[in-house]
């Protein structure tokens, strides 16, 4: 397989001072691209002076996450894609086993390696974990986080498995599948891309797995800290979109309505802690969701012919929010049983 390792970076010359080296280093024999987001610090010029093997794609906006990918992958010819963040840290011989999966698992669209906490090596990190799955109210989680907890790694995950959805921080994906299923959702912009993605892939009939025997490190939050203003306002809004574009209309007829009054709740928790700003983010979350209405449902009937007969994709059978809060389990292998 022909295999492109492409990095969407957006100033962020500090972590690929960083991390880049090693990532060439072993990744011998594979192509290394970064694609810029139109950046303001001297990612470029540096990438020039110190990188002058890696290939450069200069876009001319910054068109997030989403964008960037679409028009960055476009340029490139390759069987395989494989997206890395600029933070993150891989280890000796993490690419064959993605490789080895999608070369030898014939519905595999995508597979992500075990995604582990630079901060706390010993833990499983928020951006993938082990693989992520959706709860049958649309909420997203990992094989090791829950939430904000995170699970420190003893072993208990490191089964390669089927998952519902693969890390936008590390993920290896066939070319000709990302591009069949559209690519990434540019409305999204920033944040729950990949799940939307990993969702159409599966109506299609691929599968996406974890491969845990590769291992990587990530920083996280190196373009939108964690607790950004910005970034709740597209967790939130982006996981309305996701819902609407991809549930069956029997789910969505109950699940929808009750997402938007669980969203009205934590929007009143914040603001008794003292955040209202991310209230503020939730209210205009929501108004920038009924705006995407006319267009999803476009999406929806547009999908629907190109693919009309598309598998039903189960969700996790269980509601994560009553697991957590109220049966107090915050661990996966808790309630996956």
């Amino acid at each position: 397989m022909d295999v492109a390792i492409v990095i969407l970076n957006y100033n962020g010359r500090r972590y690929l001072e960083e991390y880049l080296h090693d990532l060439i280093r072993h990744s011998p024999g594979h192509s290394v691209i970064v694609v810029d987001n139109a950046s303001t610090d001297d990612s470029v010029q540096w990438l020039r002076k110190q990188q002058p093997e890696v290939r450069l794609i200069e876009l001319s906006d910054n068109y997030g996450f989403a964008g960037g990918y679409n028009r960055g992958l476009s340029q490139i010819s390759a069987d395989v894609y494989i997206l890395i963040n600029s933070d993150v840290k891989v280890t000796p011989g993490w690419i064959e086993p993605l490789i080895y999966l999608l070369e030898n698992v014939a519905d595999a669209a995508a597979v992500q390696p075990k995604i582990k906490s630079l901060r706390q090596p010993d833990y499983f990190e928020y951006a993938g974990a082990a693989g992520g799955y959706v709860d049958l109210l649309g909420y997203p989680f990992c094989r090791g986080r829950i939430f904000d907890t995170l699970e420190k790694d003893e072993g208990q995950y490191d089964d390669s498995c089927p998952v519902f959805w693969t890390s936008g921080a590390c993920m290896a994906i066939r070319a000709d599948a990302f591009w069949k299923a559209g690519g990434f959702d540019e409305a999204f912009f920033a944040h729950q891309e990949e799940i939307d993605l990993c969702w159409r892939l599966q109506r299609m009939g691929y599968s996406l797995f974890v491969e845990p025997s590769s291992v990587v490190y990530h920083l996280g939050g190196g373009t939108l800290d964690y607790q950004s203003p910005r970034k709740t306002f597209l967790n939130f809004r982006n996981n309305l979109i996701m819902l609407a574009k991809n549930m069956t209309v029997s789910q969505l007829i109950w699940v929808l309505p009750l997402r938007l009054v669980l969203d009205g709740i934590a929007g009143i928790w914040f603001l008794v802690n003292g955040k209202s700003t991310l209230t503020w983010q939730i209210v205009r979350a929501h108004f920038s969701f009924y705006t995407h209405l006319k267009n999803i449902v476009k999406q929806r009937k547009n999908f629907n012919s190109k693919s009309p007969h598309t598998k039903h994709v189960q969700l996790f059978k269980k509601a994560v929010l009553v697991e957590y809060f109220l049966k107090g389990r915050g661990y996966f292998r808790e309630f996956a049983s």
